[in-house]
């Protein structure tokens, strides 16, 4: 698992991945643990399509390096037919080669997420 180095790159790609959170947990973004690429995580955005009611959501980073998963954020609310910016470009984050961003709500169906990235490599 070497990272590649971000000063001297070959390519960029940006990519978005997009998923309805569960009850459980759920992977949302993957990096490969032998993919040569770090991706950096631009934004996340959760919404909550629901009308009426407020749900909990999660988001986790699995960091292969450490082995260990923390949270992103932890049971923060949502309000009805509202979204949140969990992380924006002025606080992004990098992701290594065998880190995983996971999250997932306290109703399952009820939030969207939408995590934009560059593909490193």
């Amino acid at each position: 698992m070497a990272a590649p180095n971000i000063v001297n790159v070959a390519t960029i790609k940006g990519n978005t991945n997009v998923a309805t959170l569960g009850a459980t947990t759920g992977n949302i973004v993957t990096n490969a643990a032998s993919s040569g690429k770090v991706f950096k995580i631009n934004t996340v955005i959760l919404a909550n399509f629901d009308g009426t009611t407020a749900y909990d959501a999660t988001l986790t980073l699995y960091s292969a390096r450490a082995g260990v998963t923390k949270n992103l954020v932890s049971t923060i609310s949502v309000p009805a037919d509202a979204s949140l910016v969990v992380l924006d470009k002025t606080t992004a984050m990098y992701m290594e080669e065998g880190d995983i961003l996971a999250g997932f709500a306290s109703a399952a169906s009820k939030i969207d997420v939408a995590v934009s990235f560059e593909e490193i490599s």
